[in-house]
């Protein structure tokens, strides 16, 4: 089948996974980018084009809550190339919508990328849709920094993060440390703006934690990578982001499920304790997502860090750390099934509803029902992409 748009698709002779429960072989109707019908049987659909699943699944579109870039190309890049290629290469892999994610940097590139961000959401008609910006840092830890470059670590000033959000109306989410002086205003201005704290690259304790919680900050940002743990101070143990994250029940999170930066006994203990409602499967992906191994550079073109790709993962060239994730949507998928040994349908929610819930855009996107954005995936048993469509439109076709 050609990549094509039209006003009205059929899919058949698909196992159809819905928020309840899977459809063995069931029918999902189309209409001007949103889903009219979702049926058990064959329905009358008068002018519309069948699409034949062929037995594969038929699921709600991958949402990636966090992407720094794939195929070649990051968000830092700061062309509109670079943004269409990345949107291009993650709905090649399930992805129908994403959030472009930057790093701590100059004020001065984040304009640059809030402007090459308007203009490449204008363009993209073959990749997944763009959501919106998630911003993490440069309010971080200097010790949970990771690969965050330190010269522009600091504290989150009025007059920075004001003039950073009234350069974009994009910002959807913005990462930080919640311990850092002046975090208490800095968070109840971006839930002001409709944009949500997330807790990353920090060492606060539980009672930080727990405190950045009731200002806001109810997401955590790759748990286990830049979060503190149990920790001591002055003879004292102190409980950390992580178990915070389990004990603070409305608290969700986020996990790289690429089967490398958590090991098989993580994702089964975070899954077990936080449930598919509150676990949100992300790339965390960079530039080296989708290509081949071997060297790459994580960050920008011009200042960036090369890195060496082997294993499944991209590492410092010394191997003494790893320095970003290389994972595709499909991949996060097939760990969880075969790692963590979650359900399928439950392993769905974490990459479609569940972000949906978190970014407050469930009205519209993350299931197959009806009134809903006509964002769908074909895939196989093996998790193999075999279609992908953005309100309505193929932008990718291997059925």
């Amino acid at each position: 089948m050609a990549l094509s748009e039209r006003n009205s698709y059929k899919i058949i002779n698909g196992k159809v996974i819905t928020p309840c429960r899977i459809i063995p072989n069931g029918c999902v109707c189309i209409e001007n980018g949103k889903i009219c019908e979702v049926e058990e049987k064959d329905v009358d659909f008068p002018n519309a084009e069948i699409i034949d699943a062929r037995g594969n699944y038929i699921s709600p579109g991958f949402i990636d809550l966090h992407t720094h870039g794939a195929g070649g190309s990051d968000f830092m890049d700061g062309t509109v190339d670079a943004f269409l290629q990345i949107v291009e290469t993650h709905a090649r892999y399930g992805v129908t919508g994403l959030y472009p994610t930057t790093l701590a940097s100059t004020n001065e590139e984040l304009f640059k990328s809030f402007e090459i961000y308007r203009q490449a959401n204008a363009r993209n008609t073959r990749g997944a849709a763009f959501l919106g910006f998630h911003l993490e840092g440069p309010y971080f830890s200097e010790n949970q920094r990771g690969a965050q470059d330190l010269k522009y670590i600091r504290n989150p000033y009025p007059d920075d993060y004001k003039a950073i959000i009234g350069d974009s109306n994009d910002i959807a989410r913005w990462s930080a440390a919640p311990e850092l002086e002046g975090s208490k205003k800095f968070a109840e201005t971006l839930v002001s703006h409709g944009i949500l704290p997330a807790i990353a690259h920090s060492d606060a304790v539980y009672e930080e934690a727990l405190q950045a919680f009731d200002w806001g900050f109810t997401h955590v940002t790759h748990l286990y990578s830049g979060t503190s743990g149990v920790c001591r101070r002055n003879g004292f143990r102190y409980a950390g982001i992580i178990e915070a994250s389990y004990l603070i029940d409305e608290m969700t999170v986020e996990i790289i499920a690429d089967g490398i930066h958590l090991p098989a006994s993580l994702l089964q203990l975070i899954y077990k304790i936080k449930g598919p409602e509150k676990i949100a499967l992300i790339t965390d992906s960079m530039r080296a997502a989708g290509m081949p191994e071997g060297k790459s550079i994580l960050g920008s073109l011009c200042n960036g860090q090369e890195v060496v790709v082997e294993d499944g993962v991209a590492k410092l060239p010394d191997r003494s750390a790893f320095a970003g994730s290389v994972a595709t949507a499909d991949r996060l998928v097939r760990t969880m099934l075969d790692l963590a040994r979650t359900p399928l349908p439950e392993t769905i929610q974490m990459i479609t509803m569940t972000p949906a819930r978190i970014m407050g855009i469930d009205k519209t996107k993350g299931s197959l029902t009806k009134g809903k954005d006509a964002d769908v995936v074909i895939f196989d048993e093996d998790i193999h992409i075999k279609m992908t469509m953005v309100a309505g439109n193929i932008v990718y076709d291997a059925l």
